[in-house]
């Protein structure tokens, strides 16, 4: 299966240097558009589609703004032909209405049990990317961890937690039943591991607290300084005290933690770590059964949670907690390892991509076969709704379904296949009833894409087309573009109506 997977998008990746000189090695469509430095407002609507793809599936970004910029692109022919811009937005509208229908009409249902598929959805948002080498491996630790987090039929994916590592290759992947922590013991005498912990979460700082006011204290004798170094100890110890009747074996602490408790604890055998974040506190309460506790006084045993056990291990040039063996592991980590940083971060955005792809397949409960199949067959059935309309919102139709071949046109491009062959193929095969016919990249011939694997969350194809068509509609709507301010009140062009001005 492996062999035969597909992808649905092939991109160059582009290298992109910030102002401080940091690089970037990506093709994904969201990361390139953020990290752009984009001044035209229209383009900045676009760049808006990719990210509310990107919050709403986490893949298909590139899908999404291919297909509004080919909208875009038709609607200036139909413009340049006096087509009114409102004419252009109701036929947008129309098309976008029948291909939601068709796709939910087409869609194939699937279940959390169905393995097999969930693999083919991880390999197909992976392959393309740097990840691909290793997207078998990958694609297993990815269904996992989403099979880990359900719930009751519910898959929260902000419970799956990736985290990158260089220094190996990326088979050395892992997944782990509970959380990862970039921290580090907060003194060097604290145990390395813990087993089983009993686990405090505190969203208190373990040091003294500074006076809200600016105060001044008048000191007159030694021992007067030696009471107030001696109560802050006291204090401290306190602190400690408290935790350690608690029962607790393990601290993580949200704020600071004072050196003299570091010590206190360090004698006390208790690992701790400092200034965790707050959604790794919400995590690791969620795996550990413990309740974040705001004031250490109010500590007591029945605020702790368990887990089997934690440790600290170095992994790269960093410290790491792991926190294992838990008794409710509805929080996974999954460690992705390259071996570079840019390599290691490129894997850990496919790794992203494929753990929206499956979560997003498995919430709705349908799919679609990608490689082009399914635009292709979109754009034919656009074509003949557009053949029963009278008005000139039938030209918008029309541009409509011959915008949506965008994708097979520019999965062949990149390929290196001729895309006119390609597109005359793959309407003959739909024409003759082939409703999965793709295109194999790899030979340039049509294959049945869901036979080969190439499987994709509708999800992405439904929010893809929304978002295009939503934004495609607006830029149209626009016949000026005026500068905001008292003095700057002149349009940016004079030209119009519609996207015209713009282009």
């Amino acid at each position: 299966m492996g062999d035969t997977v597909q992808p649905i998008f092939i991109l160059p990746d582009k290298m992109i240097v910030d102002s401080l000189g940091d690089v970037i090695v990506t093709n994904d469509g969201v990361t390139i558009l953020k990290e752009m430095q984009i001044e035209h407002p229209a383009a900045k609507m676009v760049v808006e589609v990719a990210k509310t793809q990107e919050e709403a599936v986490g893949d298909g970004t590139t899908t999404a703004v291919v297909l509004a910029g080919e909208l875009l692109k038709r609607a200036e022919d139909l413009l340049d032909q006096n087509i009114h811009p409102t004419v252009l937005a109701k036929g947008y509208r129309l098309a976008e209405v029948e291909a939601q229908r068709l796709l939910q009409k087409i869609a194939q249902p699937m279940a959390l049990s169905n393995d097999l598929m969930l693999r083919q959805i991880a390999v197909t948002a992976m392959t393309g990317k740097g990840a691909e080498a290793n997207k078998e491996t990958l694609a297993d630790l990815v269904v996992k961890a989403v099979k880990g987090v359900a719930e009751h039929g519910t898959i929260d994916i902000h419970n799956i937690k990736v985290e990158k590592r260089a220094g190996q290759s990326t088979e050395h992947s892992e997944l782990i039943a509970g959380i990862v922590l970039e921290k580090e013991r907060v003194h060097p005498h604290m145990p390395r591991a813990v087993s089983p912990a009993k686990v405090a979460l505190l969203d208190a700082a373990l040091e003294i607290k500074n006076t809200e006011i600016d105060a001044k204290i008048q000191i007159t004798d030694p021992s007067q300084l030696n009471s107030f170094l001696d109560q802050e100890e006291r204090t401290l110890r306190l602190m400690v005290d408290k935790i350690t009747l608690s029962g607790a074996t393990v601290v993580f602490c949200q704020k600071g933690i004072d050196d003299l408790a570091q010590h206190f604890l360090a004698k006390a055998g208790v690992l701790a770590a400092r200034r965790v974040k707050k959604s790794d506190m919400e995590s690791l309460a969620r795996a550990t059964g413990a309740t974040i506790v705001s004031n250490w006084k109010e500590l007591s045993p029945a605020d702790l949670g368990s887990a089997g056990i934690v440790r600290e291990e170095k992994i790269g040039e960093e410290e790491m907690i792991f926190v294992e063996k838990c008794p409710n592991p509805r929080a996974m980590t999954l460690l992705v390892r390259g071996g570079t940083d840019h390599v290691a971060e490129e894997i850990k955005r496919a790794v992203t991509d494929a753990l929206g792809d499956v979560a997003a397949a498995l919430k709705d409960g349908k799919v679609v076969a990608g490689a082009g199949a399914i635009e292709m067959e979109l754009a034919q059935g656009i074509r003949r709704f557009a053949a029963t309309l009278t008005g000139r919102e039938q030209l918008a139709v029309q541009a409509f379904a011959d915008a949506m071949e965008i994708v097979p046109r520019t999965l062949a491009e990149n390929a290196g296949l001729d895309p006119i062959t390609v597109l005359t193929q793959l309407r003959s095969a739909h024409d003759q009833g082939q409703t999965w016919a793709g295109i194999n990249v790899f030979t340039g011939e049509v294959m049945d894409a869901q036979r080969a694997g190439v499987i994709e969350p509708l999800k992405i194809k439904t929010q893809a087309l929304s978002s295009a068509t939503e934004v495609a509609e607006m830029i149209l709507r626009i016949d000026d573009v005026i500068m905001g301010g008292k003095n700057n009140s002149q349009p940016m062009s004079p030209n119009g109506p519609g996207m015209a001005g713009m282009m």
